[in-house]
């Protein structure tokens, strides 16, 4: 049976070849290509790239005349840089804007804590392996495009979950290519990005609401055998009254991860810190009752 949840398109990470290296490569051929659009700063990679599950939202801009423009960074970080790209089709109205998550290249990134996140992930051939536990510059381009692949996967399995089942909300994952993941814009019209969690100030029936939210999340990813990884009011948003969770490079299986319950636990205690502080109450807030149920709905109890 198809799983719809899979991502398709004519690329794929490859343990065989570091995927950024992939992309260097596609980048360096674009520079060099004399047919650029006559609007907007580059062709639209949508052909060359790997696409988000089905069904594709009407709003994903496919069409082969589209060009992209770069308007922006939305945030930085550790590992990566999130820009803003309006994809759209030159003298229609067709177009969208995207959040652009470009992971930095091998001499620049610092990745948070990455030996225990990367415990349950292997690749086939023992030279990638080497160099990924010794960090050489070549093994941190494979876990570069380990964290792009696995936050690509994660997303497209999660947000078809959510379609399909319902208690979770990540961005529709557009499109990967390399170490680049396009991503729906949460936000308005103008390019702004929708508050931080972190931000919020809801008053008390408001702040109920979202707590079960995060609880059904919480389940989901525990039903799933997942755990966030690095869960914070940082990157989650407050999209619409409804909570949406971003920034899944690190995402753990708590079943093969030696980690996997500690992560967990430490994503439920984050979180409930947060809203302890925001006046949810202390028997609502406790997250020792959560974690024991959530150690259960992933079997590990």
């Amino acid at each position: 049976m198809f799983d719809s949840s899979r991502p398709r398109g004519r690329r794929r990470f490859d343990d065989d070849e570091p995927h950024d290296l992939k992309f260097r490569g596609a980048r360096r051929q674009a520079v060099a290509e004399p047919d650029q659009p006559d609007e907007g700063d580059r062709w639209s990679t949508w052909e060359a790239a790997e696409h988000g599950p089905d069904p594709i939202p009407e709003w994903v801009v496919t069409e082969h005349a589209a060009v992209d423009d770069e308007l922006g960074i939305l945030k930085t970080g550790k590992e990566a840089d999130v820009h803003l790209v309006r994809r759209g089709v030159p003298g229609t109205d067709r177009s969208v804007l995207l959040a652009v998550k470009r992971y930095r290249d091998a001499d620049h990134r610092l990745f948070h804590r990455d030996a225990g996140y990367l415990e349950g992930r292997r690749v086939r051939r023992s030279r990638e392996m080497r160099a990924m536990e010794n960090r050489t510059s070549f093994g941190r381009q494979v876990i570069a495009g380990q964290w792009a692949a696995a936050e690509f996967a994660a997303l497209s399995r999660l947000w078809h979950i959510g379609r399909t089942m319902g208690g979770i909300h990540v961005p529709y994952p557009v499109q990967l290519l390399g170490t680049e993941l396009m991503l729906e814009f949460l936000g308005d019209d103008d390019g702004r990005a929708a508050p931080r969690l972190a931000q919020a100030r809801p008053d008390p029936d408001a702040l109920l609401d979202l707590w079960r939210q995060a609880v059904e999340a919480l389940t989901v990813l525990a039903r799933c055998g997942l755990a966030h990884g690095d869960l914070s009011p940082y990157n989650i948003l407050v999209h619409d009254g409804r909570l949406v969770l971003i920034d899944l490079p690190q995402i753990v299986d708590v079943i093969a991860n030696p980690q996997g319950r500690d992560f967990l636990a430490r994503d439920v205690r984050v979180v409930a810190a947060w809203f302890a502080s925001r006046g949810l109450p202390a028997e609502l807030a406790d997250p020792e009752p959560l974690i024991t149920t959530l150690l259960a709905e992933a079997n590990l109890r």
